[in-house]
């Protein structure tokens, strides 16, 4: 049985995902999200990496539509977030990792100023405030996804996180 406590976590995550506020995520969280990542990192939208996030958050889209869009009507309420989260993925982080993957790998292309296939952790946390994690909060996460210190962050680091972060309860 999941406990209530699994399930108000990742009601609150919820908020991360719903970009504008409304109270549901559409396609629309998904490429504000991207708008807000090109322009804190002064990519073009019709660039190579601008094209990518957004072909990346479309993905991203389509797999938590898949997951989540219990109805079909194009937008996950909060409730649907919380059922699928819970049902589809709590035991399956890994397909969470995989939906994220495309759009978590052009994020992370957006964000890398030097090209060396890894960002900064100043970067990570600006990454994140893009992403709607609260200002507060994003550079103690970004500093936390260092796990080896060398002041870097990659795919590999960013990916498993941002699933355990979503299906999770700790």
């Amino acid at each position: 049985m999941v406990s209530s406590e699994y399930e108000r976590r990742i009601a609150a995550r919820f908020a991360t995902f719903d970009q504008d506020g409304n109270g549901y995520i559409d396609r629309e969280d998904f490429f504000g999200a991207a708008k807000a990542l090109l322009t804190e990192f002064g990519v073009a939208a019709r660039s190579d990496k601008g094209q990518a996030l957004y072909g990346g958050a479309e993905a991203f889209w389509q797999g938590m539509a898949g997951i989540a869009d219990r109805d079909g009507d194009q937008r996950i309420t909060r409730e649907e977030f919380v059922n699928g989260a819970v049902k589809r993925l709590r035991d399956n982080p890994d397909r969470f990792a995989e939906i994220a993957r495309p759009f978590l790998h052009a994020a992370l292309d957006v964000a890398d100023t030097d090209g060396d296939a890894a960002v900064t952790v100043d970067e990570a946390g600006r990454v994140l405030k893009c992403l709607g994690v609260p200002e507060e909060m994003a550079a103690p996460a970004a500093a936390e996804l260092d796990a080896d210190g060398d002041g870097k962050v990659g795919e590999a680091d960013v990916v498993p996180a941002f699933a355990r972060y979503f299906t999770v309860p700790e």
